[in-house]
């Protein structure tokens, strides 16, 4: 295989991931019960998990950097009369960034020499970018690390986040922010795979589209993975 590196799916020309044919989807596998979905089960499964193995940890390196450590945000809104119907904070990015524009992303970013870990870095990341306050945010734990083909090498925190938050926008990194029910992407009769084959390499990835009134909000890659790590942890 050339040495040459490989172009990022979403630098090729036209690339649209929406387009790219459904190969399958996981309609075969249990939805997490709406049980284990609550604020106590979520925090009881974080402080003694079972033993699991997470699905997606490592993409096709397509870029010719250095590797850098990062970390996201994994925002679980407790909404509902009793909190108990959580869900989950996205944000869609802004078409200009170097890495990953316009895509659905967790709050997150690099981590920065005076970042205590990767908390510290998650929390920064999330204030910079979508004002989420730490004073919100109850973070129950860590899911692998996953490294993206663009060299990150991502920990993702997951945190418990009050719905009295309010948000303020950093408009240049996002475009949008959105909330997804966590019953919807624990349900893999929403997740669906996809390959496709560009230099001679086939990649393959996760899709998880919700609907949100008027807009297709198109999840998949990273985002996608990390999410179906999260559901794997909470089916165990």
């Amino acid at each position: 295989m050339s040495s040459t590196p490989l172009t990022p799916l979403s630098r090729l020309p036209h690339f649209d991931p929406r387009t790219v044919p459904v190969l399958g989807i996981d309609a075969h596998l249990p939805a997490v019960k709406p049980d284990r979905l609550t604020p106590n089960a979520l925090r009881a499964r974080f402080a003694d998990p079972p033993q699991w193995e997470a699905e997606f940890m490592r993409e096709i390196k397509f870029a010719d950097r250095e590797s850098a450590y990062a970390a996201v945000l994994v925002p679980l809104v407790m909404r509902g009369v009793n909190r108990d119907q959580p869900t989950v904070l996205l944000t869609e990015r802004t078409t200009h960034l170097s890495t990953h524009s316009g895509q659905i992303a967790f709050p997150g970013g690099k981590t920065d020499d005076t970042d205590a870990d990767a908390a510290a870095t998650a929390l920064r990341e999330a204030y910079e970018e979508v004002g989420l306050e730490a004073r919100h945010v109850d973070i129950i734990g860590t899911l692998p690390v996953y490294v993206t083909g663009t060299s990150f090498i991502i920990t993702p925190v997951v945190a418990l986040v009050e719905p009295e938050l309010v948000l303020t926008l950093n408009a240049y990194e996002v475009a949008d922010v959105f909330e997804v029910p966590l019953a919807f992407v624990m349900n893999p009769a929403h997740h669906h795979r996809h390959a496709f084959e560009w230099e001679g390499v086939r990649r393959e990835w996760l899709s998880m589209p919700y609907q949100d009134g008027a807009s297709q909000r198109f999840i998949w890659g990273a985002t996608a993975g990390m999410l179906r790590n999260l559901y794997r942890l909470l089916i165990a």
